[in-house]
């Protein structure tokens, strides 16, 4: 007798948190289409959901709000507290866990003031700070290109950009570092100190604007109540820094380890620009995220789906499942293709930014140490345990050392003949769209 869909056997779930997906994420998700376009994953110790790891389906259900709903606080008694996944699903009153007029009106805050920002400021703004970072390691001749370079330069260039001074930056940094270390006391003392941060940000501007993207959360006509203003600049803080640090990472190592880079990377934009493409589609800095729940039983791609089923997107696998395409040189094209970004209504209002970011980050890196490269084998190299983010652990990498004293344009000197690369001290309000 053939079962039906209700009938079928118990899928062993696949785990994506441990440290052999970490070692090797597509053995898993291998495992997992081998289940069909959706499988069964535990995304953390006794958290199992459905995961879509095809192209085509990832997609159906990104676009289609009328079957899925993004609330989470029906799943949520199902997820221990002291889960390591628990702070990226619990709800808030933000655009990530909002459907239809609710979300459209949330997001439309964020959109609409990231189009004030102007791109050529964010740029300059984020060479500035770079400098800062390059100063501190450009005359040694080594670094650890995570925890010296992309775990800092986001969260510098995010505190400018929502209007708090830059001596606030360092203690943003470790902040987030502790809330998502190991350590439970220094979790707390992370949580306590961002708490903290974010009522001084919002008292700060709500009691004098400034040209930043708090004020124009605040002064946006939608609205939005103190605590909608402080969720939409978590959301940001966090849906953007971990992602922007992971694609800035992979890009630097897409960068070191593919030959067909090679020669080229100080040559222009375009390497650059092809590499973050590379990274996005290859090694998605998001990996397996998006929680959707079924609105009402709904039969997805074969899988029988009960009401309330928390159903997650493997941006990951979708991209590099065989239907997703691949030209026979190995390069993608499309910056629109790939899912890195997610799609549909709750796409990252922010990818144009992002990338902006990611790209003038290696520039500027490139540019004072155009002879950087990899100081360990490609296959030493470790991921941090975890189903949704791909973070590698470190990156090592050495140069020849550039000092302050060096001929031409240095970190600790810019050229005088390109004043363009000095960066306000807050941005400006612009009329570019991003």
């Amino acid at each position: 007798m053939t079962l039906t869909p209700r009938e079928a056997p118990p899928v062993e779930p696949v785990s994506l948190h441990g440290a052999e997906h970490a070692a090797d994420p597509q053995r898993s998700y291998e495992l997992l289409r081998r289940q069909g376009p959706v499988g069964v994953a535990e995304v953390a110790p006794g958290v199992v959901v459905h995961l879509v790891t095809d192209y085509q389906a990832a997609l159906e259900l990104l676009r289609d709000a009328g079957t899925w709903t993004k609330d989470t606080r029906s799943w949520l008694p199902k997820v221990p507290e002291d889960s390591p996944i628990r702070p990226l699903v619990e709800w808030r009153p933000s655009l990530f866990f909002a459907d239809g007029e609710e979300h459209a009106d949330l997001r439309r805050v964020i959109t609409d003031s990231f189009r004030l920002l102007d791109p050529h400021d964010v740029r300059t703004m984020t060479f500035r700070y770079a400098d800062l970072l390059l100063q501190e390691f450009a005359d040694t001749g080594t670094v650890d290109l995570v925890s010296q370079y992309a775990q800092q330069l986001p969260l510098m260039v995010f505190n400018a950009l929502f209007g708090m001074p830059d001596k606030e930056a360092p203690g943003l940094v470790r902040a987030l570092e502790a809330m998502v270390g190991s350590d439970p006391e220094k979790q707390a003392e992370g949580g306590i100190w961002f708490h903290t941060y974010l009522a001084t940000l919002y008292g700060t501007k709500a009691a004098q604007r400034g040209h930043d993207l708090t004020s124009w959360f605040i002064d946006h006509p939608n609205g939005l109540n103190q605590e909608e203003v402080v969720n939409q600049i978590l959301i940001v803080l966090g849906a953007g820094n971990d992602p922007l640090r992971n694609l800035i990472i992979n890009a630097f190592l897409c960068l070191f380890t593919d030959d067909r880079y090679f020669g080229t990377v100080t040559t222009g934009s375009l390497p650059i620009q092809h590499a973050i493409e590379q990274a996005l589609w290859r090694d998605a800095p998001l990996a397996n995220f998006s929680v959707h729940l079924a609105r009402k039983d709904v039969n997805f791609h074969g899988t029988q789906l009960p009401a309330g089923s928390p159903v997650m997107v493997s941006y990951a696998a979708a991209n590099t499942c065989p239907h997703s395409g691949v030209p026979s040189d190995g390069y993608r094209s499309g910056k629109n293709a790939h899912l890195a970004f997610a799609a549909g209504p709750h796409a990252c209002p922010a990818s144009d930014v992002a990338t902006l970011i990611a790209t003038a980050a290696i520039e500027r890196l490139l540019t004072y140490l155009p002879d950087i490269e990899l100081d360990v084998p490609a296959d030493q190299l470790t991921y941090q345990p975890g189903a949704v983010h791909r973070m590698l652990t470190a990156l090592p990498a050495r140069f020849t050392p550039l000092t302050p004293d060096a001929h031409g344009a240095t970190p600790w000197s810019r050229s005088p003949s390109s004043p363009e690369q000095d960066a306000p001290s807050s941005p400006m309000p612009g009329r570019i769209p991003v």
